[in-house]
């Protein structure tokens, strides 16, 4: 691992909610991506919680900010899940 080739980014997510508890990460994410990845590999999955009801979870839907939409070296897939 070469330092020289490091580089490191930050993201920043905004999270619109109306209820007593705000929808937050399941778990801290940190992202590595190796400089051979191949074009379309899985880098990171992430997902949400929120501790209001409904019982049976909500939906959430993830987002690319303008800038990193129009960066096409990545893209976000949402898994309906």
């Amino acid at each position: 691992e070469n330092p020289a080739q490091i580089g490191r980014g930050y993201v920043a997510i905004t999270i619109l909610d109306i209820n007593d508890n705000a929808p937050e990460f399941a778990m801290d994410y940190e992202t590595t991506v190796c400089e051979n990845a191949q074009p379309g590999q899985v880098i990171q999955k992430i997902s949400a919680i929120d501790k209001d009801d409904p019982p049976n979870g909500h939906q959430f839907y993830f987002s690319l900010t303008a800038e990193a939409a129009n960066n096409h070296n990545f893209t976000l897939q949402d898994n309906k899940g």
